[in-house]
C-alpha cells in the first residue's frame, strides 16, 4: 500500500468538499454524459432506439476490420466477460458478429455486421449533430480549446485502430 499525499491547499474560491463538484474529472464526466445521452437521443429518433448507452463502450473501442474480445476489454477497462455480455447483446441486435481471427484461428474477431455499419454511420452522424449542437452552445473559441487541449492530454490512450 503506497501512502497518499495530502491533498494541498485548496484552490482559490474552494472550500470544503466543493471540490467534489468543480474538479476537472467530474465536469468531464458530466460532459460525457450529457453527451452521449444526446447522441442515443438523436439515435432513437433516427430509428436506432435499441442501443443502450453500454453499448457505446463497444462501439467506441471496435475497430472497424474487428478487435478481439480480450482487447475490447482492456481499452473499456472492463471484464472480458462483462466486454462479452455487451458483445452478445449487440449481437442480437444484428450490429456485431463474432467470426475467426484470420492472423489467428483459435481467436476470434468481434466485428461490425453489414447492419452494424450502417448502425455505426448513423451513429457519427449524430455524433456530428451533438457535436455541432455543443459548438453552438460553447462558441467556436472554446469548442476548439477544449477539443485542441483534449487531444493533447489524451492522445496516448486513443487505442482505436480504424485506419478507414
Amino acid at each position: 500500500m503506497t501512502a497518499r499525499s495530502p491533498r494541498t491547499a485548496p484552490l482559490a474560491g474552494r472550500t470544503g468538499t466543493a471540490w467534489r463538484h468543480a474538479n476537472v474529472g467530474r465536469l468531464l464526466n458530466n460532459a460525457v454524459r450529457r453527451f452521449e445521452s444526446r447522441v442515443l437521443q438523436l439515435m432513437a429518433e433516427s430509428g436506432h432506439g435499441e442501443t443502450r448507452i453500454a453499448h457505446v463502450s463497444l462501439t467506441r473501442n471496435l475497430d472497424v476490420e474487428g478487435t478481439r474480445l480480450t482487447e475490447l476489454a482492456r481499452r473499456a477497462s472492463m471484464s472480458k466477460q462483462a466486454m462479452g455480455e455487451l458483445v452478445d447483446q449487440c449481437a442480437e441486435l444484428g450490429l456485431v458478429s463474432r467470426e475467426a481471427d484470420p492472423s489467428d484461428r483459435r481467436a476470434r474477431l468481434v466485428r461490425f455486421t453489414p447492419v452494424g455499419l450502417k448502425w455505426l454511420e448513423a451513429f457519427g452522424d449524430a455524433v456530428d449533430v451533438a457535436e455541432a449542437e455543443m459548438r453552438k452552445e460553447l462558441g467556436k473559441a472554446a469548442m476548439d480549446a477544449i477539443l485542441q487541449g483534449l487531444q493533447a492530454y489524451s492522445a496516448r490512450f486513443d487505442t482505436l485502430d480504424d485506419t478507414i
